[in-house]
C-alpha cells in the first residue's frame, strides 16, 4: 500500500516507521521545516520525505493518508484529499491495526497528562509490561513496531481522535468536556464533544468506558443506555441517581465497586498519600485508581504507588519554600478554567502571581475565590490593565511587574509562614516567555535563588 504521512514530528515520524516496518511504501509530506533528529531517524530508515512543502501531485497518489493531530481539516492539502475521498487515518488508527496490547485511553478536556501519567506509573510499579504514549509526547505506533508492552497508557487528544475509525480502546477514561479549540469545531460544543466521545465508539461488551458522572456535557452528550460498553462512572460523591463505580466516602478515601466478576464486596482505598493538590486532582486519581484496578492492580499496591508519584512539570508543582511559604509552579495553567482549579484545590492563604497573553478571558468565576482566598495578586504581564480592572477590590493587594524575579521577591515579601505563592497565570505566556514552560523553570530559578 502506499502511504503518505502529512506531518513530520513525534506522531508522524512514528507513524512512518511503523507503516515502512511493515512492508507499505511510504512518503512523509511536512510543510514547515523538519526537526533534526526526525530526519535521522527517517534517513536511516531508508523512508523518503520532503519539508517545507506539500507537493500535492504526490500526496493524492496515496492509498490511505496519516494526518498528524496538529493539522487542521481545513487545510488546503486536507480538503484536496476529501475531495478525491482518499481514507485519512490517525497515527492511533494505524498503531490500533498493529498491536495486541490492551490499551488504557485517555481523554478529557483538562487533566488528561496527570491521569495518564499516574495511571502508567500504578500499572508500572505493580510490575506491568505497560508502555506510556499519546498526546504526552512518545509515539505509540513508533512502539508498536517491537510491541514489548501487554499494556499501553495513552494519552489522547480531540485532534487524535478525530480520525480514528476502527480504533478499539480495552479501557477508554473521559475525564470532562469544557470549551476548548472551539475553532476546529465550528465553534460547536456538540461537535467538540462527539470528537471526545469518539474514545468509545468502537468499543464493545469487553471493553471499559471509565467517565465522570459529575459533568454536565458528558451528561448531555453520551447515550450510555445504547452502549455494549461495561460502563464505569465516577463522581468525588456518593450519588443515588448512578451506579457509580467509584466515589470519595471521604477527602481522601475512595469506594470502589466495579461490578461482579472482580470481587464480591466494595472496596476502600485511601489517597492520603498522594502528593497531588486540589479537587481535579481527586478526580483525576479516582479514574487513574479505576483504571490499575480494571489491570488488576491490589489495593495496597495502589496505595504505595499513589505516594510516590511525581507529575508532569508546571503542574501544580511545589518547587521550594522561602520563611515557611510554599511557592508551587503551575505556569500550564494558561486558561481561566485551570486556575479556577488551582485556587479551589489550596486551601491556604494565596499570593496569585497571575497574567500573560490574555486569550478572551471573562475572569467572573474566578472573583469568589479570590475574594475568599487571595490576600495579594502580583500581576505579571506586558499589559495588565484587564487583571487590574477585574481584581481590584476583590483582593486586598494588587501589585503590577513585567519580571519574574521582581514577581516572585516581591510575593515573598508579602508571604507569611503558612501561606501559598501560587504562580497560576489564567493567561499564555508569549508576551514575557518563550511558553509556559520557560515561564514555570524561571519561577522556580527565581525561587530556587532566594532559598
Amino acid at each position: 500500500m502506499n502511504i503518505v504521512i502529512l506531518g513530520a514530528a513525534e506522531s508522524g515520524v512514528g507513524a512512518a516507521l511503523l507503516a515502512h516496518a511493515k512492508g507499505h511504501t511510504v512518503f512523509v509530506s511536512d510543510k514547515s521545516p523538519i526537526q533534526p533528529r526526525y530526519k535521522e531517524k527517517l534517513t536511516a530508515a531508508g523512508i523518503e520525505f520532503e519539508e517545507n512543502q506539500h507537493t500535492e501531485a504526490r500526496i493524492l497518489q496515496a492509498d490511505e493518508v496519516v494526518k498528524s493531530p496538529g493539522i487542521p481539516e481545513k487545510a488546503p492539502i486536507v480538503q484536496a484529499l476529501r475531495a478525491q475521498n482518499t481514507p485519512i487515518i490517525s497515527e492511533i488508527e494505524l498503531a490500533g491495526r498493529y498491536t495486541k496490547a490492551k490499551c488504557i485511553c485517555i481523554t478529557g478536556t483538562n487533566g488528561k497528562t496527570t491521569t495518564t501519567l499516574l495511571t502508567y506509573h500504578l500499572l508500572k510499579e505493580a510490575g506491568l509490561k505497560v508502555g506510556l504514549a499519546g498526546n504526552v509526547g512518545y509515539s505509540l505506533a513508533e512502539q508498536v513496531i517491537d510491541d514489548q508492552h501487554d499494556y499501553y497508557v495513552v494519552e489522547l487528544s480531540s485532534f487524535q481522535l478525530d480520525d480514528t475509525h476502527d480504533f478499539q480502546p480495552w479501557v477508554s477514561v473521559l475525564l470532562n468536556i469544557t470549551p476548548d479549540h472551539l475553532d476546529r469545531y465550528d465553534y460547536s460544543m456538540e461537535k467538540y464533544a462527539e470528537s471526545k466521545l469518539r474514545i468509545m465508539r468502537r468499543q464493545d461488551s469487553n471493553g471499559y468506558f471509565i467517565y465522570n458522572a459529575d459533568d454536565e456535557n458528558i451528561q448531555r452528550n453520551f447515550k450510555g443506555a445504547f452502549r455494549p460498553v461495561r460502563q464505569l462512572p465516577f463522581s468525588l460523591h456518593h450519588r443515588p441517581d448512578f451506579h457509580l463505580a467509584g466515589y470519595y466516602e471521604e477527602e481522601s478515601l475512595v469506594r470502589l465497586d466495579l461490578l461482579p466478576g472482580f470481587y464480591s464486596e466494595t472496596e476502600e482505598i485511601s489517597t492520603a498519600n498522594s502528593p497531588l493538590i486540589g479537587k481535579h486532582n481527586r478526580q483525576n486519581i479516582l479514574a487513574a485508581v479505576l483504571c490499575a484496578r480494571v489491570a488488576g492492580v491490589g489495593k495496597e499496591q495502589i496505595e504505595s504507588a499513589l505516594a510516590t508519584f511525581r507529575n508532569a512539570d508546571h503542574r501544580l508543582q511545589p518547587v521550594g519554600e522561602i520563611n515557611g511559604a510554599t511557592f508551587i509552579n503551575d505556569s500550564k495553567a494558561t486558561n481561566v478554567e485551570a486556575a479556577w482549579y488551582a485556587l479551589d484545590g489550596i486551601t491556604k492563604p494565596i499570593i496569585w502571581i497571575a497574567g500573560g497573553t490574555d486569550k478572551g478571558n471573562d475572569y467572573t468565576s474566578l472573583l469568589p475565590l479570590a475574594q475568599e482566598r487571595v490576600k495579594a495578586l502580583i500581576c505579571l504581564g506586558a499589559d495588565n490593565e484587564k487583571l487590574r480592572t477585574a481584581f481590584t477590590g476583590v483582593v486586598p493587594y494588587l501589585v503590577e511587574t513585567q519580571s519574574m524575579t521582581d514577581a516572585v521577591e516581591r510575593a515573598a515579601t508579602l508571604a507569611r509562614p503558612g501561606d501559598v505563592v501560587l504562580l497560576s497565570p489564567a493567561c499564555a505566556s508569549f508576551d514575557l516567555f518563550k511558553n509556559y514552560e520557560d515561564r514555570g523553570r524561571q519561577f522556580a530559578a527565581a525561587v530556587q535563588e532566594m532559598v
